[in-house]
């Protein structure tokens, strides 16, 4: 699957974008950044606090409950504010 990184997401891991496959036990959201954080310090950085961290799926917002299986896109970024 694609992940793609927003912002200090992307800051912090160095990289916009790559492709991965995780392991099977890799069912949700909140697998999937378990996951990430152990691949090394960088990630654990941009996962630190996993609440700020938001996430979509194939372009749909989605809780750290969604799965993921099938997914062609996960997108990681900060809270967006606007006005």
């Amino acid at each position: 699957m694609k992940l793609v990184y927003f912002a200090w997401v992307r800051e912090r891991i160095g990289k916009a974008e790559e492709t991965v496959a995780p392991p099977v036990e890799t069912r949700t959201v909140a697998d999937l950044v378990t996951w990430l954080k152990g691949r090394g310090e960088e990630y654990a950085y941009a996962f630190e606090n996993e609440d700020v961290v938001r996430a979509a799926i194939d372009r749909v917002h989605a809780r750290t409950d969604s799965a993921i299986a099938g997914a062609q896109e996960i997108a990681f970024f900060p809270p967006m504010t606007g006005g």
